[in-house]
């Protein structure tokens, strides 16, 4: 391991906005499940969530633009989480903070009618048919989100894989979930907004390559 990841790690233990839980298997329900506006945020403001949040950039820009809500990013990666940490800690973002967890254990941090809404952003899409229920707009993990979300809740699916996209569609409409937006061409649409054109690294490396960026937007 580098040392610049070794001080990535030892910055993440300081940061008061970075929650790093110890897991155990099977996992246990944590001390904030149900309790993130009390115990954390310390207002009754709507909470979001960004799935796989990486470098924290959306979560960033999210919580920047909208202070009446409330923005947890959500991934493994301690090593990416430090730069959205790092960047709320030094801009004084109090409306966000960032879980260090396997997504697949959501559910133990979230309690019933906890998150108003939910973004999945530039997920893996798991290529491998094998791989179906890692994928984040699977069936395994929209029913792990029905256990936290709120009811008619949005899920917002923003990817550069059209695979992922048209599997996303396939699961909706089992699922007869009603959809709000659906584009394939989103900054060609009329839905390219100031919250839809945040644009993280990655993305911006995409759009120069001639990718669409496909966007969907539903309730569960």
């Amino acid at each position: 391991m580098g040392k610049d990841k070794l001080r990535r790690f030892a910055e993440n233990e300081t940061f008061p906005n970075l929650i790093q839980p110890l897991m155990t298997y099977p996992p246990l329900d944590h001390a904030l499940k149900g309790k993130w506006h009390e115990n954390f945020f310390h207002n009754q403001a709507p909470i979001v969530l960004e799935l796989g949040c990486g470098r924290g950039e959306y979560t960033v820009n999210l919580a920047e633009k909208f202070p009446e809500k409330n923005f947890i990013g959500i991934d493994w990666k301690g090593a990416r989480l430090w730069r959205g940490a790092k960047t709320g800690v030094e801009n004084q973002i109090k409306n966000m903070a960032f879980l260090r967890i396997q997504i697949e254990n959501i559910a133990s941090f979230f309690g019933p009618d906890e998150v108003d809404e939910i973004w999945i952003t530039f997920p893996d899409p798991h290529l491998r048919e094998r791989d179906d229920q890692k994928r984040l707009t699977s069936h395994r993990f929209l029913n792990l989100y029905r256990q936290f979300l709120k009811p008619n809740g949005f899920v917002n699916l923003k990817t550069d894989s059209r695979f992922l996209y048209d599997f996303t569609l396939e699961v909706i409409q089992d699922q007869n979930l009603p959809i709000k937006i659906q584009t394939e061409h989103l900054y060609q649409s009329e839905y390219a907004d100031d919250v839809l054109s945040i644009k993280t690294t990655y993305e911006k490396i995409w759009l120069k390559e001639g990718l669409n960026i496909c966007y969907l937007k539903f309730s569960l």
